[in-house]
Order: C-alpha cells, then structure tokens, then sequence
C-alpha cells in the first residue's frame, strides 16, 4: 500500500501529473491525495485550465522580412540554393511531427487515465464502495456524491453480473465507476460527464487492456478490462442500448 503524500509534495508531482508522466505508483499516490484535497484538486483544474488556454490562444508569429533578410544569405551560404526550401519545408515537417506526437489528444489522455484506474481498482482491491448487484442499490448510492445521474445496468441475465459502484477521478473531475464481472474477468465501467456530441463504439488496445469509448447523452463511457475484445464490445453494445 503506498503512503499518502502531503499538499507541499503533491505540487511538487501536479505538473508531471497532468503530463501523464508519472510512474503508476506515484501517479496513484497523487491521484488518491487530489481525492481527499479540495485544495490540491483545485490547483490542478487551474493548471489544466492554464494549459487548455495557452494551446489554443497562443499567438503565432511569422517571421518579419527583416528576420527573414537576414537568416536567408546566411542559409545560402551554407547551403545551396536548391536544397534550402526543401530543407526548411522538411524542418517544418518534423516539427509538425513532433509537436504531434508530443501533444496527445484529450481522447489519449483520458484513455491512459482510465485504463490506470482500472489497474490501480486490481492492486488496491478497491472495486466498488458500494457492494451489490441489484441496481436499485447502486444507482441512489451516487445521488449528492456526483452531479450527473449515471445509468446503472444490471447484465446478469446477459452474463455480466453487475458487483458494484465506487467513485473515481478522472479528468480532473468526480467520476462514476462501475464493477461488473465475465467469468474471471473484471469489467471497469467508467462514466464521466462530457459535452461532446454522442458518438459511437470505439475499441482500442492499451497496455494489454481493451478499452471500448462511447459519447451518450452529454456523458463518456469508458468501459476497460482484459477481457477479448469482442465480448467486451458485446457489453458496451448492451450498456449503449436505448
């Protein structure tokens, strides 16, 4: 079990934490802290908000003439004049490349969140704060712990038993996470609020782990286990359903 970390150690690990580029321990050991920290929790949102900001109203400035006058001749001189726009058009390229692949999507990002969460639901044996498999239960334990009303399915009829529910955090936010069970394989169901338009299944591969995403009614659905893909998919298809 790791140890819990303080407000002045938490600042030391928030920026590396929303870079994504923390260690599982102690990116586990940062997330639990922010749980527990409404303070800490609220510097990281102003980070986030901070770095939302910058990428997308940061001003672009071309290079003036009088730059440009003087980087010219220069780049002549040591290059010659028909490799210079095929060098710099290949420069801006690998740039491009790199500011691409340095910058992951938000898509990535919540999807290596989640697919942590799950692990980190196996290593500490914390599945479910609530422990039942009749959603009557489930669904009225979240009321007043989240602000969105989560839809609770019970598959067991379909093979997939629900078990429980737990809060989590995810995004930056308070999340729903929902247990469910394929014969020893566990299904972590992750719900978080998002206003992005509903969208279909998407299934990718993680770290050894299907993830199957979903947009539905101003909600992400992240489903995450090492179950196949296909009978993963057939779950989020049932969950999906209207």
């Amino acid at each position: 079990m790791t140890s819990e970390m303080n407000c002045n150690d938490c600042a030391d690990w928030l920026h590396p934490y929303l870079d994504n580029e923390l260690e599982m321990e102690m990116a586990l050991r940062v997330s639990q802290h922010l749980v527990q920290c409404p303070a800490c929790k609220s510097k990281l949102a102003e980070l986030q908000t901070l770095r939302d900001g910058l990428r997308q109203n940061a001003p672009y400035y071309p290079a003036s003439e009088l730059l440009q006058r003087r980087i010219m001749p220069q780049a002549k001189q040591k290059t010659p004049s028909r490799w210079i726009a095929p060098a710099i058009s290949a420069a801006a390229l690998a740039a491009s490349v790199m500011l691409y692949i340095a910058t992951p999507s938000s898509q990535d990002m919540l999807t290596e969140e989640v697919v942590s969460s799950h692990v980190r639901s196996l290593m500490e044996q914390h599945l479910t704060d609530v422990a039942s498999s009749d959603k009557h239960t489930v669904k009225p334990w979240f009321a007043g712990k989240i602000d969105f009303s989560p839809p609770v399915i019970d598959l067991s009829d379909k093979g997939y038993p629900l078990i429980g529910g737990r809060l989590d955090y995810i995004r930056h936010q308070n999340a729903a996470a929902l247990a469910y069970h394929r014969n020893k394989h566990i299904i972590n169901l992750f719900i978080i609020p998002d206003t992005a338009a509903d969208s279909p299944i998407r299934t990718i591969s993680r770290r050894g782990f299907n993830i199957v995403s979903w947009h539905k009614n101003n909600m992400a659905f992240e489903a995450v286990s090492d179950l196949n893909q296909q009978e993963l998919e057939a779950f989020a298809q049932m969950v999906n359903q209207p």
